[in-house]
Order: C-alpha cells, then sequence, then structure tokens
C-alpha cells in the first residue's frame, strides 16, 4: 500500500491532496475521489495534529465530520499517506536548496581565495626573481636608493582633530580589506579547518608577520546589518573581554561612523597581568553594498584612558582588524574577520609567551569564537537548535557567559573589582584572595569559613607535562568523587539559598559519589556544553532528609581533536530551579595547552 501510495504523490487530481479510490472487493479501481475544499481543510486540521493516524483514528475521524461520510477508511488512509510523501518531498527539496545555495556560496568563496593565493604566489615569484637579481649584482645590493629599501612610513597621523580620525580610519580600511581579501599577510590554512557546505569555514593564521593574526571566512544565515551589530557587541561572545567603553563617537562620510574605543581583557592565567587595547574603530557601507567594521590601536602603548584601573594593565596593540560582511544571493551573508594583534609576549615569563605569540590561540579564542557564535546566533533563530528545560537561547547563552565572566573575574582579581590578596605562596603560586563587593546571603552554614565582608577565593596555576587537556578535562567532569569536596559544595549550595524552608542539616551530611549530569544546551560543533550536575546525598542522622546538591556547570574541549584552545570547567551551585537571575559563584579549571615546539619542556598550564 505504501508502494502505491509514493507512486501516486504527484498524480491527485486538483487540490483534494491526492487519495485513490478502491472497490468493496479491495481492489485498486484506477479512480480517484476529487475532494471538496471542506474536506480538504477537515482533514489537513487532523493532519496538522496527527501526521499518520491509526485506523481508529481514521475511524473516529468519519463519525465526527459528516462532510466526510461518502469517502472510504482506504481512500482516507491514501491521502494522509500521500500527504507524506507531499511534505516529504518539499522538506528535501527546500533542504537541497539550502544546500544548494551554500555551495554556490562555498564555490564563490573558495574561487575568491584561489585567486588570492594566485596572486600571492605571482608576488612571491617576483620577490624570488628581485632577490636572486640582487645577489647576482653586489652593486645593486648595496644601493641605498633602491625601492626595497624605503622603510614604510608610521600610518598614524594626528589623532587630536576630525580630519586626522578620518586619515586614520581610511588607512585602517586599506590595510584591513588588504588583510582580508589580498596578500598583505601570508596566511597559512589552519589544520583541521575543511572548507565543505556544513564546514564551519576558512580558517588561517599568520606566518611572519608582526605580532600574531588570525583570518576566518564563512556563511552565515543572517543580514549583514545584524552580523555587524553582534560582532560589535565584542563582550557578548569573547568571554577573555573584561570591558568595552566607547569615549567617542564621530560622523563619517557614507554613513559611516568613527568611535573611539577602550578594551580591557582577562589574563587567562594568574601568573600574567591583564590586557588592554586603545583603539579606533571605524564602521562605513562599501559600494558594493558590504559592511566593513575595521579597527586599529591609535598607539603602541601610551593614549587612552589614564584611571587607576588602568594602570593594572598592559597596553597591548591592534593592527589592522575588523569584519567584512557581503551579502550573499538568496539569502544570508559571507563574512570575513581578521584579527591582527601584538600582545607583547615580553611582558610575561618566557615559559607563558606562546600563549602571547601564537596565532593558532588567536584565531581559536576571538577569530573563531566570533563566527562560532554569529552561525548559533543564526540556527537558533531558524529553530534548528532546541534546547532543553523550555529555556530561551539567549539566557542559556547568558548563563554560560556568567559562569565564565565569574570565572575570569576571579581569575584576575582586578582592584577596581573589590578583590585584594590575602596570602600568597610565591613558590606554588597559590593565591588566597577576597571580594568585599560580592556579599553573601545571610543564609550560610554554620561555621562556613567565609571572609569578613566578603568571598574566600584560593587560585593557583601549574605547569603539567604530557596531559592531553581533553583527557584531562574529561576525568575532572566525569569522577567528581575523586577529587571533589562535596562538604564544600553543601556550604555553597546552603550560602545561595536565601528561602527559609532550606535545610539547616545540610552540613552533616555524606555523599554517594555518583553524579547525574543532564544536558541543558551545547554549540552546533559541540565545542561548548552547558549543563546541570545532580549530586546525590546521604544523610548522616536518621532524622535529617537526604538533600541532593545542584551545580550548573560549563564545558569546553571535551574532545582531543577540538579547536578550542582553553579547555575549561566551569560550575557554580544553584537551587534545582534556578531562576534566570540565580546568583552564581564560579569555580573550576582551565587547561590551557602550550606549543610543544617553542616551550623546551613542554607542558600546559592549569
Amino acid at each position: 500500500m505504501a508502494a502505491v501510495a509514493a507512486m501516486r504523490c504527484g498524480s491527485g487530481s486538483g487540490s483534494d491532496g491526492g487519495g485513490g479510490g478502491y472497490d468493496k472487493g479491495g481492489m485498486d479501481s484506477g479512480k480517484y475521489v476529487r475532494y471538496t475544499p471542506e474536506q480538504v481543510e477537515a482533514l489537513e486540521r487532523v493532519y496538522a495534529e496527527c501526521p499518520k493516524p491509526t485506523s481508529t483514528r481514521r475511524q473516529q475521524l468519519l463519525r465526527e465530520c459528516p462532510i466526510l461520510s461518502n469517502i472510504e477508511p482506504r481512500q482516507i488512509k491514501v491521502w494522509f499517506q500521500n500527504r507524506r510523501c507531499r511534505d516529504k518531498q518539499r522538506k528535501e527539496s527546500s533542504r537541497l536548496q539550502a544546500v544548494n545555495r551554500k555551495l554556490s556560496a562555498m564555490n564563490k568563496l573558495l574561487m575568491e581565495e584561489n585567486e588570492r593565493l594566485q596572486k600571492q604566489v605571482s608576488q612571491l615569484v617576483h620577490e624570488n626573481a628581485y632577490m636572486k637579481q640582487q645577489l647576482q649584482n653586489p652593486s645593486l645590493a648595496n644601493d641605498t636608493s633602491c625601492e626595497s629599501n624605503v622603510t614604510t612610513p608610521n600610518p598614524l597621523r594626528d589623532a587630536s582633530n576630525p580630519a586626522g580620525l578620518l586619515a586614520i580610519a581610511e588607512e585602517t580600511l586599506t590595510e584591513f580589506l588588504s588583510k582580508a581579501t589580498g596578500t598583505a599577510v601570508d596566511w597559512v590554512p589552519m589544520p583541521g579547518m575543511k572548507p565543505g557546505p556544513d564546514s564551519f569555514g576558512i580558517v588561517a593564521v599568520s606566518h611572519g608577520c608582526r605580532g600574531v593574526a588570525a583570518r576566518a571566512c564563512g556563511l552565515v544565515n543572517l543580514e549583514p546589518t545584524k552580523i555587524v551589530e553582534i560582532l560589535k557587541d565584542r563582550p557578548s561572545w569573547f568571554r577573555d573581554c573584561r570591558s568595552l567603553e566607547v569615549f567617542t563617537m564621530l560622523p563619517a562620510g557614507n554613513g559611516g561612523t568613527i568611535e573611539l574605543v577602550y578594551m580591557q581583557m582577562y589574563a587567562p592565567t594568574t601568573l600574567v597581568p591583564a590586557r588592554d587595547f586603545w583603539t579606533l574603530r571605524y564602521t562605513t557601507t562599501m559600494e558594493d553594498g558590504s559592511l566593513v567594521v575595521c579597527e586599529r590601536s591609535l598607539s603602541g602603548s601610551g593614549g587612552g584612558p589614564s584611571t587607576a584601573s588602568a594602570q593594572q594593565f598592559v597596553r597591548a596593540e591592534m593592527l589592522p582588524s575588523g569584519y567584512l560582511v557581503r551579502p550573499c544571493d538568496g539569502g544570508g551573508s559571507i563574512v570575513h574577520i581578521v584579527d591582527h594583534l601584538d600582545l607583547e609576549a615580553w611582558s610575561v615569563p618566557e615559559v607563558l609567551r606562546p600563549l602571547y605569540e601564537s596565532s593558532r590561540v588567536v584565531a581559536q579564542k576571538m577569530t573563531t569564537a566570533a563566527l562560532r557564535h554569529i552561525r548559533q546566533i543564526a540556527q537558533e533563530t531558524s529553530g534548528e537548535v532546541v534546547y532543553a528545560l523550555g529555556r530561551q537561547p539567549a539566557v542559556l547563552r547568558t548563563f554560560s557567559q556568567r559562569l565564565s565572566r565569574g570565572f575570569n573575574d576571579a581569575i584576575s582579581g582586578f582592584n577596581d573589582d573589590g578583590w585584594s590578596v590575602m596570602a600568597g605562596d610565591g613558590i606554588e603560586d597559590v593565591i588566597i584572595a577576597c571580594n568585599s563587593k560580592k556579599i553573601r546571603s545571610n543564609n550560610t552554614a554554620p561555621n562556613a569559613f567565609i571572609a569578613p565582608g566578603g568571598v574566600i577565593c584560593a587560585k593557583a596555576s601549574m605547569l603539567l607535562q604530557s596531559v592531553p587537556p581533553a583527557v584531562l578535562v574529561r576525568f575532572l567532569r566525569e569522577h567528581r568523587s575523586e577529587w571533589a569536596d562535596y562538604n564544600f559544595d553543601a556550604y555553597s549550595a546552603s550560602a545561595l539559598k536565601s528561602s527559609s524552608c532550606s535545610l539547616p542539616g545540610l552540613r552533616p551530611m555524606r555523599f554517594s559519589g555518583s553524579q547525574i549530569i543532564m544536558p541543558l544546551a551545547h554549540t552546533v560543533e559541540n565545542e561548548e556544553i552547558l549543563e546541570v550536575v545532580r549530586l546525590e546525598g546521604q544523610a548522616l542522622d536518621e532524622g535529617l532528609l537526604s538533600r541532593d546538591i545542584h551545580l550548573l556547570q560549563f564545558c569546553t574541549g571535551l574532545d582531543e581533536k577540538s579547536m578550542g584552545s582553553c579547555f575549561q570547567l566551569v560550575f557554580a551551585p544553584i537551587d534545582e530551579l534556578f531562576p534566570d537571575d540565580a546568583p552564581l559563584i564560579s569555580s573550576g579549571f582551565r587547561v590551557i595547552p602550550l606549543d610543544m615546539k617553542t616551550v623546551p619542556s613542554g607542558g600546559r598550564v592549569i
């Protein structure tokens, strides 16, 4: 019967929705029923509720709808078969059209990349021939008037007036476009990032340029204006961004704007200081309708805010970087992202300099994070991603951002956020700090060790050798009973419960060591996972009830082939219902792989 229905999918007459007629003997009569609009409407209502009704449901339908009295049950069954077949065909057609649009856009992207590489090859061939000529003719090699010896002047001009800012903005735009689509930087494809219709995108890192640079381009099913709006809000997707403040905004030509921006970044470990940037950001529209947001530092070290908070940072430099967003035929956009930084690697211990000299780290923490964020929002908007517990995608993203921000805040421990160091051990790099601004609930567990007027915080960094970061994070996630102090978790959970019904006997409790992990959300590539962990408790006294502990947990880098540069396990105790405004006190682990080629002893920072 299903095979017969499948052959009839396109054979239904008019708008009757298909459906063949059968004689009383059960043989196919070869005739088709022409359904009336009222009959089709009644069948469509049932199909919307149940696309595959049972025989009993079809019999009930015939009894409840007098307008279907002239239709036999088998004809009703064939109508539903044909309706499902047409629905499947429409979905498959839409899917193929979407894949075709992706392939066309990706083909255009690859052709542009091929053209850029051909130009780069031609440029290298020309430079090679020139160098051979120089080596063959010593007189030319010593000629100081040669064009190759002309030094490039400093592009930064007087920024004290609008004309000077506009000149800097135009130079920034030209240099950024040369990096985004030209050959200004010798880009090297990042291993493991293969282009394709369903791939993340094309990602490359710098080779032999000043500082570190990364470049990515990909397809995003959002309009250019929406993408630019999302990317300019850097704190919403770049978790290492502590704050971003726009000091001045000036109108520019072609409806563009010039902004003076001050940005602060968290430090990745307790061993190094944090970074800040003082930049000019230029937003404009190109003649072909593309939107551009480009940015560069106004100076290498000086300039910008001179407040007390800014003195806690090392002034880093942003070379021309930004976003080029072009509308794509058939909807969506092609996004080019370039991040080119000089993170002043000399200001950190030698063993940690790979963190600031690796283009791969910049690509993973900034460039791919930006592209992944807008692609995630695009898929959530289209309904391709469904999250658990009925939570809105934006709410779950906010939870993961709050966990990351709280963890970063504890690591960096900024004075203006209320953090002060109570004690420290320089040998083991164990630091105890207190935050007077993070006042905890008065309903704290008895005998809880809390610093007067604030929160106690212990943090440490160490180097490990020959330990794959993904394996370490998986162990911490799946074997909590082997390293966690559940009594301390009980303290934290009790402190967060301000309700009068909280059990005062939470302290005398043991945990069975078992935990239940309940996923909440994840990114499209499963690079990041948000979940709730329930720790099952057992009361020690017969008069007390057993009480479970719940943790909101954020994981990155569980896969050994993960592209994440930061492998993390960050968690915070929560109430089992955890409202959207639940207080979060983050704890956890961060594992940063160091480049084995540049670090003699190898190792990982945790």
